[in-house]
């Protein structure tokens, strides 16, 4: 999932159809519900799903958002094309100038995304242009310091999410090469999105959906404790 054009080769890779552009459903449905509590259902707002990849995420929130009008952004035209399938509007945008009036977003959900770019800051500024004054952000990344990557690293093993190529995976578990380029502690993610002007509200954790089956419980229990989670879920206000 990106929405600013990347350079390079990156640019094919996330043209690629055989890379993945959709998360798990706990991670879809915790953000969602976090969103819906946020929003209310008084009046119809404006909801930017932003790096929407084939539309999953919002196509999973829409039932706990009804009313509200949810908007797919993606710079990607494979994922564009999928993400059309699912909703109702899909347009394309890059995180440097997004096609939205300023103040003219009422929420934005930034779904694993956050982790692809190569100049987060700037997205950040962008999302708090089109959002007006009090507007949510929901942010999902992966979380650098999961309870399992602690214990990798204790032993010398490269951290999951983290890599080292587009090309292949080296040194860490897992098959899929998904083209993170930055990864956060929830210490780091908190700091990060304050010091580009939102108040973040709270902080808390989701389950990753490819952790081997036996390990899932403790993956939910790990969930209490946001920084050892597998995945961070931030809400945060536009200040």
């Amino acid at each position: 999932m990106t929405t600013t054009a990347p350079p390079g080769n990156l640019r094919d890779f996330y043209e690629n159809p055989a890379v993945p552009v959709a998360s798990g459903t706990p991670r879809s449905l915790r953000q969602a519900r976090m969103l819906a509590a946020a929003l209310g259902t008084d009046t119809a707002q404006t909801v930017l799903d932003i790096g929407c990849g084939d539309g999953t995420a919002a196509a999973t929130a829409a039932p706990l958002l009804p009313g509200h009008r949810i908007v797919g952004v993606d710079w990607s035209h494979d994922a564009l094309t999928r993400a059309c399938t699912r909703l109702p509007y899909a347009v394309r945008g890059e995180l440097t100038a997004l096609p939205f009036g300023t103040g003219s977003a009422d929420a934005v959900l930034f779904s694993e995304v956050i982790e692809h770019l190569v100049d987060p800051d700037t997205a950040l500024e962008e999302i708090r242009r089109v959002l007006r004054p009090g507007g949510h952000l929901m942010l999902s990344t992966p979380n650098l310091a999961a309870w399992y990557n602690r214990a990798l690293l204790a032993v010398g093993v490269q951290p999951v999410f983290s890599e080292v190529s587009l090309r292949a995976i080296h040194g860490r578990p897992g098959r899929e090469v998904v083209g993170h380029l930055r990864l956060y502690t929830a210490r780091a993610l908190r700091e990060f999105v304050a010091a580009a002007g939102f108040e973040v509200v709270r902080l808390t954790g989701a389950p990753f959906h490819g952790v081997p089956r036996p390990l899932r419980p403790l993956d939910r229990l790990a969930c209490a404790r946001p920084p050892l989670a597998s995945i961070l879920l931030l809400h945060a206000r536009r200040t």
